[in-house]
C-alpha cells in the first residue's frame, strides 16, 4: 500500500515496471500501470507511452495500441478502451500491491483531469520505430511509410533499427523489390547496416527460395566487418541443406569451426537431415559424433536427429543417437515417442518392449502421444489384442482416449474378425463421451457389409446419421457392397445413383461392386453400361476386367471374353496373381498356348509369383496341345511333391513348346546353379532345353553330370540327345562316354520289359505291335531304332542278342526276328489310326525305312523278303 504523501512514481519508474513485467509474460498484469498512472495524474511521456504501446503490438492489440497513441498525440490520456479486467489478475502476482490500493479505494480517478494537455509530436527515432513495425503488423503499409516518411520532417532521422523494420515489414508481405530498394536507400543515406538487417534481407530471400540472394548477404556480413551470429547460420544453413546443397552446406560448416563457434543448435536436426536423406549415413554419423556431443545439446534436438532417421525406416541409427551418450541430461518423453515411431515405422515391434522397460527404469511415465503412438502401430501391425490391451492402460494412467485412438483399435479388430470386441469398444468409447466420427461408423458398417450382414450394416448406417454425420462415398460403397451380396440390385441401384450426384461421383470401389451385381444377376445391358463409362473415364481396373471376362466366360462367349482379356494384358493394370489367372483362363479355355506362355513371362517381369491355379492352368492347356501325357504327369507330379525348382522347371516347359526359347533357356540358366541341388525332372526339362536351343556343349555337360549324380534321363531326354547329335555332331570322345550310358539303358529296359514287357511299354509311351518274335530281341531292336533313328551308318551300337556289331540304321533281318515286326514310336508321328497300322503292315515297316534309311519312295511288292504284308498283328 502506498504510503501518504509520497511522490508518485515517475515515468521512467512506470515503463521500467511495465517492461520488465512483460518481458516476464505478464503484460496484462502491467496493463494495470495505465489505470494507475492516470489515478495518479501522471501523464505519460514519449518514452513510457511508447511502452505501452509496443506492449500492446507484441500481444497483437493493434487497434488499442493505435489508439492510445493518437490519444497521447492529441493530448489526451484515456484508458478506457483499453479492457482491464481485474478479476482475471492474480491476486498473489507481481500486481498483487496495485490491486490493494484499488481495493481499499486509494487508486481514483481524481488526478485524471490534471494530466490533459496539448497535442504533442513523437521526436525519438524509437517512438517511430515501434509505430512503423505496428502499422506493418497491422497490415497498414501506406500508414508505415507514412511514419516514415514524416520522420524528416521533424527532424528525426531514420536508424538502422527504422531500415531492419522496414524491409522487414514489405518482405513479409512479399514486396521484395520494396525491400531491396529500402536496402539501397539505407547504404545511400548512409546508414550502416548492422547483423540483423543482413539476416532480414536473407530471410527475405531464403522465403523466395533464392539461394543465391541468401549467400550475397551471408558472404556480405564478413565483408562490412560484421560477425555473423546465430541466426545468421541457421538461415543459411537452412537454406542450403534443405536443397540438398552439401558442399556449400560443408564450407558454411567450415568456416562456423574457423570463427571459433559452434553450429547452431537448431541446424543440427537440419545438417543430419541433409545427410540422411542424402544416404550419406557416413558423414551424418562422422557429423553426429563431432557436434551433437555434450550436455549442451537438448532433448528435443536428439528427438529431431532420431526423426530423420525414422523417417527413412533407419531404426538401427535412430535408436544409436536414442542410448548416445548425454552427460547430466536425461532423455525426454519425447525422445521415447519417436522411438516408438522408428520401432512402428520398421514393423520391429519386438523392440518396444525393452524400450518401455528403459523408460520406466528411467523414471518418466508415457504421455497421452506415448500411448496414442503405441495404440496406432500395434493396430496397423495387425495386432489387435495388445492394441486394445494398450487403450486399458491409456485409461487406467488417466488418459481419455482420442477419437483417432479409439478407431484405431476398432478398425485392427474388424479387420481381424473380431467383431464383438470392436462392437464392444464402441460401447465403451460412446459411454466415455466419446463420439465415434465417420472413420469408426464406416469401419463397422463396411465390416457387417463384408460378412453380408446386411441387417446390421443398416443398423450402424442409422446411427451415423441419427447422430448429424452425413455419410460420405466410402460408407455409400459399403452400403453397396452389402445390398450386392445380398442380391438387393435395386437398393444397391438407389445409392449407386445418389453417388453420381455427389462431388467426384462413384469410386471404382463402388462400380465394381454395382458390375459384379448386374454380372452374377445375368443383366448384361447394365454390365455393360457401367464398364463402357468406366473405360471411358479411365476409371477401369484389373477388377473391372476380370468381372467382364468372367461374365462373358461364364455365358460361353469365349472369342469376347478372350477380347476383353487382351485389353486388359494390354493396359498396364494387371497387378496380382488374380488378375492374371482371369485372364489365363480365358486362354486356356481357347487353347491359345502362345497367350499363356506369354502372360506368364509377363508375371515374372512384374515380380508376381505364380499361384497354384496359375500352374493347373499351365498342365491343362499343356494337355490340350497333345504333348506326351507321361511327361506332364512327371512334371505335375514334381510340382505338387515341391521338389527343387519344379515351378521353375514346368515355366521353362512352357516356354519351350510355346516357342520361346530364349525365355525358356533364361530359366533354365537360373534355376540350374548348382545342379547338384536340382532333381531328375528339372534337369530332363534343362537339357530338352538346352538340345532345342542348340546349346549342344551346355546339354552333353548337362546329361554327364546326370549320369554321375545318379539322374536317370527319360526316354524324351535320350530322343532329343540323338537329335542333338543328328543335327549340330559331337567329338568322338564325348560320343563313346554318351553310347556307352545309352548301352547301360537299354541293358536296364531290356531287363525291365524281360520282367514286364506290358509295363515298359506303358511307362515309355512308345509301343510296338510284333509277332513270332522273341521278347528280348525286339525290345533291343525298339530301342536300337530310338538311339540309331537320326544317327548315321558309321556308327555302330553294340546288341546284346549278337556276338557282333550291327549297324544302327539297318533292320536285323529275318533270322533275328522269326517273323514280321511292327514299330511306332511317339518320336515320330504316324498320321494312321490303329486300324490302319493291324491291316497294313507293309506301312509302318515302310515308315520305319524310309526313316532309318532315308528312303524317298516306297520300296513296293515283295521287297520285304520272308514277310507276309497281310499278316495280322498279335495282340
Amino acid at each position: 500500500m502506498a504510503r501518504e504523501g509520497a511522490p508518485p512514481p515517475t515515468n521512467q519508474a512506470y515503463a521500467a515496471l511495465a517492461d520488465a513485467l512483460a518481458k516476464a509474460g505478464h503484460a496484462r498484469d502491467s496493463l494495470l500501470l495505465l489505470r494507475h498512472m492516470r489515478a495518479r495524474g501522471v501523464a505519460p511521456d514519449e518514452v513510457s507511452m511508447s511502452t505501452f504501446v509496443r506492449i500492446l503490438k507484441d500481444v497483437g492489440r493493434y487497434s488499442d495500441a493505435a489508439t492510445l497513441f493518437d490519444n497521447w498525440c492529441n493530448g489526451r490520456f484515456e484508458v478506457g478502451f483499453i479492457d482491464l479486467d481485474y478479476s482475471a489478475l492474480d491476486s498473489g502476482g507481481p500486481m498483487q500491491f496495485l490491486l490493494e490500493e484499488m481495493c481499499h479505494g486509494n487508486v481514483d480517478d481524481a488526478g485524471a483531469s490534471g494530466i490533459q494537455g496539448v497535442a504533442r509530436i513523437p521526436k525519438l527515432a524509437v517512438t517511430y520505430n515501434t509505430m512503423i513495425d505496428l502499422y506493418g503488423k497491422a497490415g497498414k503499409l501506406k500508414d508505415a511509410m507514412d511514419m516514415f516518411m514524416g520522420m524528416p520532417d521533424y527532424g528525426v532521422a531514420a536508424d538502422t533499427c527504422t531500415f531492419n523494420t522496414l524491409i522487414n515489414i514489405f518482405g513479409s508481405c512479399g514486396n521484395v523489390k520494396e525491400a531491396e530498394a529500402l536496402f539501397a536507400s539505407m547504404i545511400v543515406r548512409g546508414t550502416n547496416p548492422d547483423v540483423k538487417t543482413f539476416n532480414v534481407m536473407m530471410t527475405l530471400f531464403a522465403s523466395k527460395g533464392d539461394v543465391e540472394g541468401v549467400l550475397k548477404h551471408y558472404y556480405h556480413i564478413g565483408k562490412m566487418g560484421l560477425s555473423a551470429d546465430t541466426v545468421s547460420y541457421g538461415i543459411v544453413l537452412r537454406v542450403l541443406c534443405e536443397r540438398k546443397m552439401v558442399h556449400e552446406a560443408e564450407d558454411v560448416i567450415v568456416g562456423i569451426m574457423r570463427s571459433g563457434t559452434c553450429v547452431p543448435e537448431q541446424s543440427l536436426p537440419v545438417v543430419m537431415k541433409m545427410y540422411i536423406d542424402q544416404g550419406l549415413l557416413d558423414k551424418a554419423n562422422a557429423f553426429f559424433d563431432r557436434h551433437c556431443r555434450g550436455d549442451e545439446v537438448s532433448s528435443k534436438t536428439f528427438a529431431a536427429i532420431m526423426d530423420a532417421f525414422a523417417e527413412r525406416g533407419l531404426w538401427e541409427e535412430a535408436e544409436h543417437v536414442f542410448y548416445s551418450h548425454r552427460g547430466v541430461r536425461r532423455r525426454g518423453i519425447v525422445e521415447y515417442n519417436v522411438m516408438v515411431k522408428a520401432y512402428g515405422a520398421a514393423k520391429r515391434y519386438d523392440r518396444v518392449s525393452p524400450l518401455l522397460e528403459h523408460m520406466n527404469e528411467s523414471g518418466i511415465s508415457p504421455d497421452e502421444c506415448t500411448f496414442n503412438s503405441l495404440v496406432q502401430m500395434f493396430a496397423t501391425g495387425g495386432y489387435p489384442q495388445r492394441a486394445k490391451k494398450l487403450l486399458g492402460k491409456m485409461k487406467y494412467a488417466g488418459f481419455k482416449p482420442k477419437c483417432e485412438t479409439y478407431a484405431a483399435a476398432i478398425t485392427t479388430l474388424s479387420r481381424n474378425y473380431l467383431v464383438s470386441e470392436a462392437i464392444y469398444l464402441y460401447n465403451e468409447m460412446k459411454a466415455s463421451g466419446v463420439e465415434p466420427n465417420v472413420v469408426v461408423y464406416g469401419v463397422l458398417i463396411d465390416t457387417f457389409a463384408e460378412t453380408g450382414q446386411l441387417e446390421e450394416a443398416l443398423h450402424y448406417n442409422n446411427l451415423m446419421e441419427e447422430s448429424g454425420i452425413a455419410p460420405n462415398q466410402i460408407v455409400l460403397t459399403s452400403l453397396i457392397k452389402a445390398y450386392s451380396k445380398a442380391n438387393c440390385w435395386k437398393e444397391a441401384q438407389d445409392l449407386y445413383s445418389r453417388m453420381k450426384s455427389m462431388d467426384g461421383g462413384p469410386d471404382i470401389v463402388a462400380s465394381n461392386s454395382m458390375l459384379n451385381l448386374y454380372a452374377n444377376l445375368g443383366m448384361v445391358t447394365k454390365v455393360k453400361e457401367i464398364f463402357d463409362c468406366l473405360r471411358r473415364n479411365n476409371q477401369a481396373d484389373d477388377v473391372s476386367y476380370t468381372s467382364m471376362i468372367s461374365l462373358y466366360k461364364n455365358m460361353g462367349l469365349l472369342n469376347e471374353s478372350v477380347r476383353v482379356a487382351h485389353d486388359l494384358q494390354n493396359s498396364g493394370l494387371l497387378s496380382d496373381c488374380a488378375s492374371y489367372n482371369a485372364v489365363m483362363a480365358c486362354f486356356v479355355a481357347k487353347g491359345k498356348l502362345r497367350e499363356c506362355a506369354e502372360l506368364v513371362q509377363q508375371m515374372q517381369e512384374g515380380n508376381i509369383l505364380p499361384d497354384a491355379s496359375t500352374f493347373g492352368m499351365i498342365f491343362s492347356i499343356m494337355k490340350k496341345i497333345q504333348i506326351a501325357p507321361e511327361e506332364v504327369s512327371q512334371l505335375q507330379s514334381a510340382y505338387n511333391d515341391n521338389r527343387s525348382s519344379s515351378s521353375q522347371a514346368v515355366i521353362a516347359f512352357l516356354f519351350l513348346i510355346a516357342g520361346m526359347h530364349a525365355a525358356a533357356l533364361n530359366i533354365c540358366e537360373k534355376y540350374m546353379k548348382p545342379v547338384l541341388t536340382i532333381d531328375q525332372c528339372a534337369c530332363n526339362v534343362a537339357f530338352k532345353v538346352y538340345a532345342s536351343c542348340g546349346e549342344v556343349d551346355k546339354a552333353f555337360s548337362l546329361f554327364m553330370q546326370m549320369h554321375e549324380l545318379g539322374l536317370k534321363p527319360d526316354t524324351a531326354t535320350y530322343i532329343h540327345l540323338t537329335t542333338c547329335y543328328g543335327e549340330y555332331g559331337m567329338p568322338g570322345g564325348k560320343m563313346k562316354a554318351i553310347f556307352l550310358l545309352i548301352s547301360q539303358l537299354r541293358n536296364e529296359m531290356l531287363i525291365q520289359f524281360t520282367q514286364s514287357p506290358d509295363m515298359l511299354t506303358r511307362n515309355s509311351e512308345c509301343p510296338w505291335l510284333h509277332a513270332k518274335c522273341k521278347v528280348l530281341t525286339a525290345a533291343s531292336w525298339k530301342l536300337q531304332v530310338i538311339q540309331g533313328d537320326f544317327l548315321p551308318e558309321v556308327v555302330n551300337i553294340y546288341d546284346s542278342t549278337s556276338s557282333s556289331n550291327r549297324k544302327a540304321t539297318k533292320h536285323p533281318g529275318e533270322h533275328d526276328f522269326g517273323g514280321a515286326d511292327i514299330l511306332e514310336c511317339n518320336a515320330q508321328l504316324l498320321e494312321l489310326s490303329q486300324e490302319e497300322l493291324h491291316n497294313k503292315i507293309s506301312v509302318p515297316i515302310w515308315k520305319l525305312e524310309y526313316m532309318n534309311l532315308n528312303k524317298d519312295q516306297h520300296p513296293g511288292p515283295g521287297a520285304y523278303k520272308g514277310r507276309n504284308e497281310e499278316h495280322k498283328c498279335c495282340q
